[in-house]
């Protein structure tokens, strides 16, 4: 005999021990170990809790603010502003003034257990610009990157229906 008809032997004598009942009973071990092993992800899906809350944004172009509240936006959780983190008052709305606010935001909340947060960007509105000053975008992305769950990104600048009068007079602001 040589060597490949041994190997065929052995496999047939293999195939022959297997009876239908003994696979049948390790096909249902194999489905119990994986219906426990689901059962156990989803609990561990259940023990983390999540935390919402809403991020105010503050753009114009003359400072940054950030103000971390609850669900309800009566409790506030963090505030801070670009002024607060740099020394000249040109720089309270840079884009580096908004950043470092919000990474001390987002150290704040995170001891507070907040895991998802809302935006809502504002701009000075009114009477005034309706564009986000340029701390709005730098303050999301860290935010984003501060390790939060984003769910929504609202642009609650108040807008008129009916406008009251630019300051400056009939005639306008002379220069």
């Amino acid at each position: 005999m040589s060597e490949t008809e041994t190997v065929v032997e052995k496999k047939e004598e293999i195939k022959d021990s297997e009876s239908s009942a003994d696979f049948a009973k390790s096909a249902q071990k194999s489905e119990a170990v994986t219906e426990t092993v689901k059962e156990v992800k989803t609990e561990t899906k259940k023990e983390a809790k999540e935390k919402w809350g809403i991020a105010h944004i503050y753009s114009s172009f003359n400072n940054t603010i950030i103000h971390v509240t609850d669900l309800t936006g009566g409790e506030t959780a963090a505030i801070s502003s670009g002024g607060c983190h740099v020394n000249a008052d040109r720089y309270e709305s840079s884009p580096f003034a908004a950043m470092k606010a919000a990474n001390a935001v987002v150290e704040s909340i995170k001891t507070k257990g907040f895991t998802g947060l809302h935006i809502r960007v504002r701009a000075v509105g009114g009477v005034g610009s309706r564009v986000p000053g340029p701390g709005a975008q730098a303050s999301i992305r860290a935010l984003a990157r501060g390790g939060f769950k984003i769910g929504r990104i609202d642009d609650v600048t108040p807008i008129p229906h009916d406008t009251t009068r630019k300051k400056g007079g009939k005639r306008g602001r002379r220069v």
